[in-house]
């Protein structure tokens, strides 16, 4: 059986993100389970949460093990392999990847340098925040880009509710002031989360808690607005509802040094700060730069072909944040959203699989289906592209809220199935009603 398994056309998927588990997925039911190929996903960490959830994580009113799915389990449901571990390097002339060995809470060694040996190679190892070199800001500020990231955050809030409680705050003191470096959409949802999060908070018997009194939250960013790739009429209306809820904004400031006192700007601005979270802008894995020769640009993205295959190597292929995909003459690059992933992985499946029967690979085309922005319980606004009509339409309120939901359970159907989907549609619905609204731990 392993001989037979090892003589299989072997492509191996690094990064168990929104576009390469759903890869790994499609590829499980149309080539593994038929044993016409064997799949092998790869990453670091032992299950999967959704990105686009890490702001909820942060501000408690999500349980990440709730939503989390393991990557092993999923690898037997779903026909594929799954290996633990952390890319470190690459060999073009070999087929091969390497993972950094992994070690135990104790520091002990787990598993010891893989080498994983490839026909086809997809890298879909998302994106990490990018700090733009800016002084102190790795030491002093949290990068919401990772779960262990979004957890720390949430036990910081939580400590910081729970001081505020036991102790009175004198004459002359000021609020402690939670700054958001970024106004894109993870800033401005993780701001209205956390507002909405203390308030909770200060009714599940924190009688020394008060949020308007106690809690400042400021957003700070380069641009002229908030969501400066989205509409502007969007961007308005986000920072309408924002202001509405006390949340300070400031907007054309560049963040010239973070230090353990606060935030300092360029224009001479300084914010006194408790807890600073870094949510601007994004980049590919440093490891990723020209690795063995593959062609990147300045964000370590690996520039690929229309048809996601990277430009230098006709066996490795990228998707996702990772990979910087042209659309056409004069276009930008596709956006680095969880809908491009999501798109990428379904264009993939089908090149992969039309690549085994000796047939031309496809070219990725994007379709915008339009941007959505949620504000915890306040709104949800968005704009529709194309889909709905001509040009764009602007949508907000209960609509908006319900197809931001949407967009979940459209990853959960295209990783879970639909009746796996249902089952835990419910089991969060009772959740909700057994549980506290947000995490207290």
């Amino acid at each position: 059986m392993e001989s037979k398994q090892a003589a299989l056309h072997h492509i191996v998927i690094v990064g168990g993100g929104a576009g390469g588990l759903e890869l790994a997925v499609r590829l499980g039911k149309r080539l593994g389970k038929k044993g016409k190929a064997r799949i092998t996903l790869v990453d670091a960490s032992r299950t999967h949460l959704w990105k686009p959830l890490l702001h909820q994580v942060a501000a408690g009113t999500l349980d990440s093990h709730a939503d989390e799915r393991e990557y092993f389990a999923l690898a037997r449901s779903k026909h594929f392999e799954f290996r633990l571990g952390r890319m470190q390097g690459l060999s073009r002339e070999k087929k091969e990847i390497y993972l950094s060995p992994t070690f135990d809470e104790d520091g002990n060694e787990l598993l010891p340098q893989q080498a994983i040996p490839y026909d086809q190679l997809v890298i879909a190892l998302g994106s990490q925040t990018n700090d733009f070199g800016t002084k102190g800001a790795k030491e002093n500020c949290i990068m919401l880009d990772s779960l262990p990231a979004a957890e720390r955050f949430h036990q910081k809030l939580i400590n910081f509710c729970l001081r505020a409680q036991s102790q009175q705050q004198q004459a002359g003191e000021g609020r402690f002031t939670v700054t958001i470096i970024g106004g894109g959409a993870t800033g401005v949802e993780l701001a209205a989360e956390l507002h909405m999060t203390t308030k909770i908070l200060s009714s599940y018997g924190l009688v020394n808690f008060h949020p308007e009194k106690d809690l400042k939250i400021v957003i700070v960013d380069a641009s002229p607005r908030l969501l400066q790739m989205l509409p502007e009429r969007l961007s308005d209306a986000v920072a309408k509802e924002l202001r509405s809820i006390a949340i300070e904004i400031h907007t054309n400031e560049k963040v010239v040094e973070v230090s353990k006192e606060g935030v300092a700007m360029a224009s001479g601005k300084f914010i006194p700060s408790g807890i600073v979270v870094w949510a601007a802008g994004i980049k590919a894995p440093d490891f990723l730069h020209e690795i063995d020769g593959l062609e990147t640009n300045r964000l370590n993205q690996l520039v690929v072909h229309r048809n996601l295959q990277t430009t230098r190597d006709a066996n490795i292929f990228a998707l996702g944040d990772c990979c910087a995909c042209p659309q056409g003459e004069g276009q930008a690059n596709v956006p680095p959203r969880a809908q491009s992933a999501h798109q990428q992985a379904a264009c993939l499946a089908d090149s992969l699989c039309r690549a085994m029967n000796g047939k031309s690979l496809k070219d990725f085309v994007y379709k915008d289906h339009g941007s959505l922005v949620s504000l915890g319980n306040y709104s949800t606004v968005g704009s529709l592209m194309g889909a709905i009509a001509s040009g764009s339409v602007f949508i907000e309120g209960t609509l908006a809220k319900w197809m931001y939901w949407s967009l979940h359970k459209h990853h959960q159907v295209a990783v879970n199935g639909w009746f796996h989907t249902w089952l835990s549609t419910w089991a969060e619905t009772i959740d909700r009603v057994r549980n506290p609204r947000i995490k207290l731990h």
